[in-house]
């Protein structure tokens, strides 16, 4: 066996191994994340919290909102992407 033919055996042994190590990785990872039942009812107190919310400031996005249908003269549409031409 020549020294160019060791290389490439070692080359692939390096390149599979990599591959599965970053297979692991990947599939600890995405399983990790993932959740097999709905939150508890105990649980659901921590995710009604106001710090939880989108929009911090009810009172701020209704003001927001309020000002963009007095600029652009029409109401809702705000949080929806498109121009009105039916192109979104």
């Amino acid at each position: 066996m020549t020294g160019s033919a060791r290389r490439i055996r070692a080359n692939r042994r390096v390149r599979a191994s990599a591959r599965f190590a970053v297979t692991v990785c990947l599939a600890s990872a995405l399983s990790s994340c993932a959740t097999f039942e709905p939150p508890k009812p105990w649980e659901k107190g921590d995710l009604a919290r106001p710090s939880m919310r989108f929009d911090g400031d009810p009172l701020a996005v209704k003001a927001t909102q309020h000002i963009y249908q007095s600029k652009e003269g029409a109401a809702g549409g705000g949080a929806v992407g498109g121009g009105g031409c039916g192109c979104n």
